[in-house]
């Protein structure tokens, strides 16, 4: 589901974790990373709707992880 909302931006959309950091529209990208429970991660987003881009899916991250709990 997240990366059906970064693919409805225009805007590059990556997700960094440590030194490493994947294509956050790519599934393969993604399980790259390794990200687990608990682990720290950067989003990154870079265009003309960068801003919306972000803000959505820094929502979408968080509002999943307050339903985990």
């Amino acid at each position: 589901m997240f990366i059906q909302k970064a693919s409805n931006y225009k805007s590059n959309v990556w997700i960094e974790k440590g030194e490493r950091k994947a294509n956050a529209k790519s599934l393969l990208g993604l399980l790259s990373l390794g990200i687990g429970k608990g682990s720290k991660i950067m989003l990154i987003a870079e265009g003309e709707d960068e801003a919306e881009a972000l803000n959505e899916l820094e929502n979408y991250l968080i509002s999943g992880l307050e339903e985990s709990v």
